[in-house]
């Protein structure tokens, strides 16, 4: 990746490759804890920061409860696009499965780099306030076990009012880089705030065995932090903020396609710019302009 960035202390890298050499060593030595333990210290690394966070919404948005509202708003008006474009018969008779992936907020102050996430889906904000109105059934997954037992018990029954025909479903303790979901179960799978702790081949390689996991017509939405240019490398909770050209890159070594895309707005001026991602398999439709015959056939001025 031919990118420049930067770490939190404000030092420079060249590119991603030189990030990624010194963070976790050369990606593809081997699997495993004695291949690669750079790699296996990283990961270590990013999850023992959030298992000292707070389980509450300010806790996993880093001290910015704030911005749920503004968050949620962005999120929903987004989904309903996709939702009528995709599933016109969602809420009739057709049943939607979601996975609440990576619910998981980390906010960078821009310059302090002061990041909050929680890797997964968190303790259930956006399910809650979210994904289970509009799905039938969600899964979470979630590797910071405080986190994942939060939002069992916030999504529970007897403490959230939602229809029987709508619930949280599945638990998964399990983190991206590990998991493979069940084939063909979901129509969205919903990765937010939490792609930054992945390495660059574990992020392509999460996304390519997920697609095994959306049905036909199925969809990712992803919404993350957007760095203005390259990457910026947090080195507190071990995780990296990439630009929309970085992105963009990896989403091709996926072999997924931007079905529509949004920047999120209402955010404080500080952080980082957010921006959702609609990401599909299929190969986007080419709309082919032909020239009217009308115009086609007008008389000219002959000069």
């Amino acid at each position: 990746m031919e990118v420049s960035g930067l770490d939190s202390d404000g030092r420079q890298f060249k590119n991603a490759g030189e990030m990624w050499r010194e963070q976790i060593g050369e990606e593809g030595e081997g699997e495993g804890e004695q291949q690669q333990p750079k790699k296996t210290q990283w990961y270590r690394e990013g999850i023992s920061y959030w298992e000292g966070v707070e389980a509450s919404v300010d806790g996993v948005l880093g001290g910015f409860g704030t911005v749920n509202e503004a968050d949620i708003n962005g999120s929903e008006a987004f989904l309903q696009t996709l939702l009528s474009d995709r599933f016109p018969n969602a809420g009739k008779n057709q049943h939607l499965v979601a996975l609440g992936e990576a619910i998981l907020a980390y906010f960078d102050i821009i310059g302090s780099c002061s990041f909050s996430d929680d890797c997964g889906s968190g303790i259930g904000r956006i399910t809650k306030n979210l994904l289970i109105r509009y799905f039938n059934e969600v899964d979470l997954l979630e590797p910071v076990s405080h986190f994942l037992d939060a939002a069992r018990e916030s999504l529970a029954p007897e403490n959230h009012v939602v229809s029987d025909m709508h619930k949280a479903v599945n638990f998964f303790c399990v983190p991206l880089q590990e998991f493979t979901p069940d084939t063909g179960k979901y129509d969205v799978i919903w990765v937010q705030w939490c792609i930054g702790h992945l390495t660059d081949d574990d992020f392509v390689s999460f996304f390519k065995r997920a697609k095994v996991g959306l049905k036909p017509g199925g969809l990712f939405v992803l919404k993350e932090n957007i760095a203005r240019t390259g990457f910026v490398l947090d080195k507190q909770d071990r995780s990296i903020t990439r630009s929309d050209l970085y992105f963009k890159e990896l989403f091709s070594r996926c072999g997924l396609h931007v079905y529509k895309s949004k920047d999120q707005k209402g955010l404080p001026e500080e952080l980082f710019a957010v921006k959702m991602y609609a990401l599909t398999t299929e190969m986007p439709k080419r709309v082919h302009k032909t020239r009217s015959k009308v115009q086609a056939n007008r008389p000219c001025i002959i000069k």
